[in-house]
């Protein structure tokens, strides 16, 4: 139920075809990934941001997911960084304050990508629209960590990001210019969903029912997109600084969230 739920294609930007096709092949891809986050929670880094050409600001969606895995991280007895753009740690340093810059890998149990551009078969980093990100981008990390053999979970919602090479062949099947943006970047779990935040709530759900923990309760998604938007983080469809996600007004993100957090409750109540 989780899982269709956060692959609700409420912007109608083409993921539910690939999603359909992904859940036939990996029927348990939320579980999968929801274990590996509870086994491996120790030192998690997380890595979140994706700029949106012309401009390459930031967009509001995946901060609020990586900052919501943080605090499931602490709630779970481990430490969590976050690897992001400046814009962005600057906009969250109210509500989380362990953040990084150049990691050194090695310490770290888990590496998850929420949101942050994976590259494509030509090597350069696309928005959904086909236009190139010309900035920075972080998904060498996740091609490290796979390298040294770190657990890795990958969290998208269009297919160009880190952790959507997994499927790359179902991006290029249903998405608009999948050959051109499809990632190539793997994770060892990836996790699809309508838009990226909600794919983090799904595993932070699917992980609370797993440990009988709400490690859910008390998150405000609303409060940390006011403050992305105040500092400048765009939404990502119509690349203005507003408190919206994809294109989509709170008043949705509010009552998906809430259903997700009422699903928890009653999930671990029956436990």
């Amino acid at each position: 139920m989780i899982a269709h739920l956060i692959n609700t294609d409420v912007g109608g930007r083409g993921i539910l075809r690939v999603y359909l096709d992904y859940r036939r092949r990996c029927f348990d891809f939320l579980t999968r990934a929801a274990s590996k986050f509870t086994e491996n929670p120790s030192r998690v880094l997380i890595v979140t941001g994706f700029p949106i050409p012309p401009a390459q600001a930031p967009e509001t969606d995946g901060p609020s997911g990586a900052l919501a895995l943080a605090l499931a991280v602490e709630k779970l007895g481990g430490r969590a960084d976050i690897l992001t753009y400046p814009e962005i740690r600057e906009a969250l340093t109210e509500f989380w304050d362990s953040f990084v810059e150049r990691p050194r890998l090695s310490g770290y149990s888990l590496v998850i990508a929420i949101e942050t551009p994976g590259r494509s078969a030509d090597g350069r980093h696309y928005s959904m629209s086909g236009l190139e990100v010309k900035r920075e981008a972080f998904d060498g990390v996740v091609l490290e960590a796979r390298r040294l053999g770190i657990p890795t979970i990958g969290i998208g919602d269009g297919g160009n990001e880190a952790g959507m090479g997994k499927i790359r062949e179902l991006v290029v099947k249903h998405i608009p210019h999948g050959e051109k943006i499809a990632s190539v970047v793997e994770t060892d779990e990836l996790i699809t969903s309508a838009v990226s935040n909600w794919g983090a709530y799904g595993l932070i759900a699917e992980a609370s029912m797993l440990t009988a923990k709400n490690l859910l309760e008390d998150f405000d998604e609303v409060e940390i997109v006011e403050a992305l938007a105040e500092a400048g983080i765009i939404d990502g469809v119509t690349k203005r600084a507003e408190v919206s996600v994809d294109g989509i007004g709170m008043e949705v993100h509010r009552k998906i969230a809430g259903l997700i957090g009422s699903i928890i409750k009653q999930k671990i109540k029956s436990v």
